[in-house]
């Protein structure tokens, strides 16, 4: 029996979909009083069990009758102020795993990473999964911390499990739009005026799932695996989605230099309301690069055929536009 973490969050949700799916047996962990909104419509068909995936002792009784992991357990923030909450919860709580799943004799463990923990350089713009992390200003906090989580899975391998690892790009995703990757639909629904340049690199939710499904079950081991549908610019993301929810799109981009001084302003007004930055120094050193992420070995290994991007942001606009109609 599999056992998924984070199985309430946007990604981890569409793998317990998946798992249903295929009629495979599962139990799905959360911590306990967290949200389970995203999958109240085959609530009857799971099997919740509470834990902690930053208490050693609870995750092992959790895991105790379990063959296989599926981690998408994670935090993912840009917030200067989470920096230790996301070592603490994405390489402790990885190391947790990885130790339960050792010491209770688990036998396969598929681990959700991000192309974040592939790191970026400078001058590089197309990324494959043989690249070597390297200290850069243009790696992030987050990409750090699951760059170190990375490292706990490698450890596993070398100490006898089977681990298997995948990279998604940012995930598209119908769901609760003031949560993760979601935000960007509200923004385009809100007909926010600004883009910046850069690039996007995105991923159908269903084609992550279904690639973490088809990993997990492969026989591969001690590989990663990006997972991305393709790479587009920030403002024909935008230009596509708000045309499919009739929206204006932005249309005032921002220069490199103004969101850094947006970024200084919106730290200070973080720390006197407590609330999270809207913009912050790493987004802005971002905003006007581009990287894109190979695929190809994903592809070659699976067969797997992505979803087109219009396809992915038809089927988001539609839920969002039904969303939105039940509400008023």
């Amino acid at each position: 029996m599999i056992a998924v973490t984070g199985a309430n969050g946007l990604l981890g949700s569409f793998v317990v979909r998946k798992l249903i799916e295929t009629q495979t047996s599962f139990v799905a962990l959360k911590r306990k009083n967290s949200d389970t909104t995203l999958l109240n419509d085959v609530a009857e068909k799971i099997t919740w069990r509470d834990t902690d995936i930053l208490d050693p002792e609870s995750l092992q009784e959790c895991l105790n009758d379990i063959t296989g992991v599926i981690h998408c357990a994670a935090k993912v923030s840009f917030n200067p102020r989470d920096e230790e909450k996301l070592l603490q919860v994405n390489v402790e709580g990885t190391r947790h795993i990885v130790n339960a799943c050792l010491a209770l004799g688990i036998k396969r463990l598929a681990h959700v990473s991000s192309v974040a923990a592939l790191g970026r350089q400078k001058d590089q713009t197309l990324i494959d999964e043989s690249n070597l992390w390297k200290d850069s200003p243009f790696n992030t906090a987050y990409g750090v911390s699951k760059y170190k989580a990375e490292l706990e899975v490698f450890r596993g391998q070398e100490e006898g499990l089977s681990t298997v690892i995948i990279n998604p790009s940012v995930i598209l995703a119908p769901g609760d739009w003031e949560k993760s990757s979601a935000k960007l639909f509200k923004y385009a629904w809100k007909e926010r005026p600004f883009y910046t340049d850069g690039s996007l690199n995105y991923v159908d939710v269903r084609d992550a799932a279904s690639i973490i499904y088809q990993l997990y079950f492969s026989t591969i081991e001690s590989e990663r695996f990006i997972a991305s549908g393709g790479t587009t610019t920030i403002k024909a993301f935008f230009d596509k989605l708000c045309g499919l929810l009739q929206k204006k799109a932005p249309g005032i981009k921002l220069s490199k230099r103004t969101l850094q001084v947006v970024a200084r302003l919106e730290l200070w007004r973080s720390y006197v309301t407590g609330s999270a930055p809207l913009i912050t120094q790493e987004t802005a050193r971002l905003a006007d690069t581009f990287f894109s992420y190979n695929n190809k070995k994903v592809i070659n290994k699976l067969g797997f055929q992505f979803q087109t991007i219009d396809k992915t942001l038809h089927w988001c606009a539609e839920f969002y536009r039904k969303q939105t109609e039940l509400k008023n």
